[in-house]
């Protein structure tokens, strides 16, 4: 019998764009996902690539990010 872990699948992916200076931390951290747009701001490339790890989340200096996470 195999037990598997529970899908997770990304539910959006939240920035606000006010907040966020544009360092590129999370855009290094996740370069299939997100990406620096022409102002120096963050923006999701790739939203449908997200696994929802919150490491953009948890490393983003300026809260700027949010993941929303659909458990079922």
């Amino acid at each position: 019998m195999s037990e598997t872990m529970p899908h997770r699948n990304p539910k959006n992916i939240q920035i606000n764009k006010s907040w966020c200076k544009g360092c590129g931390i999370c855009a290094g951290l996740c370069s299939k996902v997100l990406a620096m747009d022409g102002g120096g701001k963050v923006f999701a490339a790739n939203p449908s690539l997200c696994t929802a790890c919150r490491i953009c989340e948890t490393h983003c200096p300026d809260f700027a990010i949010s993941i929303g996470v659909d458990v079922n």
